[in-house]
């Protein structure tokens, strides 16, 4: 069953029931300035280079989303060069590792991209690094383009303009995961909880949406980013004898479920976008099943066209099979935007131009024509018109302030094998 629930994030918002394998919502933005946008262009530009870098995570604690999003920006990069005799457009991608605010990887490799001139960087995974180098991309005048930044900061951060993502705030994961812990007939609810924007923000919107259910948040004990040890934590939440337990992590998530093997119900565990993975043999068969967890974006079963083509790519690259589809289409769409957006400013290479186009590309103004692909899309915008880019993670659609006002969450069940399937 699915359920749609059209929301504003001006007003308090109501949510439908929640037993559901995938949740669409529709966000009204906060309010925010637009760039000014250039009249399109008609006809194919001159042959031209754009250099697009990455910022994603090859090591830190969120290095396992690095694999399935390094791969989406590369299939992306070889279908916007498979057009280029009808195009003039090159994609160049520079890869670089934003690790993350422990490790620090990122204070070496944005200057790095940024040094290589690129004209955008599609990057962080993790809102809370993100945040650590978004004033020096902006400042630059370089496009920051997330695939999985999910914190609310972003939406009215002071960006220049310069700033997007192709994740929807965490106040529409927090109010569907909130939700889906209370139709479970969960009361209680304890949580342990990473310290960071990301963290603590999607914390706020889980425990204002189960509280609003009816049910109580009886703990809510965080960590650092770095922290390896976490009994206190632990011994928080299972002393205050909860219902459910929700993890708000990234990959530390793989240190803190042992503990709780044999002392809470694999069932009643909860897992969100940043520890939503497949454990495997990580642990002893059963002991994640009937747990569940949230990922923005469609579910890996209904993209599945699209991860049939990715794994097909990577085997003709002779690079290996991904084990995670994570945030893989956001990435995938992310960098075709950008593709979109450098033709229709006239095959520029300018971040402010290519900026001011990808609202219009996503089809939040100008009243483009729908294409679904970026043959499609390109051929549109060569031939004088205005594209309208639905994706693979979902129809994007960018605001005035470069967030996602269409978005899907996906609600996920562990099994047996400790690896996740669409729950229906």
């Amino acid at each position: 069953m699915s359920v749609f629930a059209k929301v504003s994030t001006s007003r308090p918002r109501k949510v439908f029931g929640v037993g559901i394998a995938l949740f669409a919502v529709t966000a009204v933005a906060l309010g925010g300035c637009a760039a000014s946008t250039p009249e399109a262009t008609s006809g194919a530009v001159e042959d031209y280079t754009l250099k697009i870098g990455t910022a994603l995570p090859q090591t830190g604690s969120l290095a396992f989303l690095g694999p399935p999003e390094e791969a989406g920006v590369a299939y992306a990069m070889s279908e916007i060069n498979a057009a280029t005799a009808d195009t003039g457009l090159t994609v160049d991608v520079t890869y670089g590792d934003s690790g993350d605010t422990d490790n620090k990887a990122y204070e070496t490799e944005i200057p790095r991209l940024l040094g290589d001139k690129v004209s955008a960087i599609i990057g962080a995974a993790s809102s809370g690094t993100s945040l650590q180098f978004i004033d020096q991309v902006v400042g630059a005048g370089v496009i920051q383009f997330s695939p999985a930044n999910t914190s609310d900061a972003f939406t009215t951060y002071d960006d220049n303009g310069l700033y997007f993502r192709t994740a929807p705030s965490d106040t529409l994961q927090g109010e569907v995961l909130g939700n889906l812990i209370a139709e479970d007939g969960n009361q209680t609810l304890g949580l342990i909880v990473l310290n960071d924007s990301y963290g603590t923000g999607l914390a706020k919107y889980v425990t204002d949406a189960f509280e609003a259910a009816g049910g109580k948040v009886v703990a809510a004990p965080t960590y650092n980013t770095g922290d390896t040890v976490f009994d206190s934590q632990i011994s928080e939440v299972l002393a205050a004898d909860p219902d459910a337990i929700a993890i708000i992590s990234f990959d530390e998530v793989t240190t803190i479920l042992p503990s709780l093997f044999g002392k809470f119900p694999s069932d009643k565990l909860y897992f969100v976008d940043g520890n939503l993975k497949n454990f495997g043999s990580d642990f002893a068969p059963g002991s994640l099943t009937g747990a569940k967890g949230t990922l923005p974006g469609l579910t890996i079963d209904s993209i599945g066209d699209f991860t049939g083509k990715l794994d097909t790519f990577l085997a003709d690259e002779g690079k290996d099979p991904l084990e995670d589809y994570s945030y893989a289409a956001e990435s995938y769409d992310a960098t075709i935007l950008l593709g979109l957006a450098s033709l229709a400013a006239g095959g520029s290479t300018d971040g402010k131009e290519i900026a001011a186009k990808l609202q219009e590309v996503s089809g939040g103004s100008g009243d483009g024509e729908k294409c679904t692909t970026f043959a499609d899309c390109a051929k549109i915008i060569v031939g004088g018109g205005v594209a309208d880019y639905d994706g693979v993670s979902g129809p994007i659609t960018f605001d005035e302030v470069g967030d996602p006002t269409d978005a899907s969450i996906g609600i996920y069940q562990y099994g047996e094998d400790n690896n996740y399937k669409a729950y229906n």
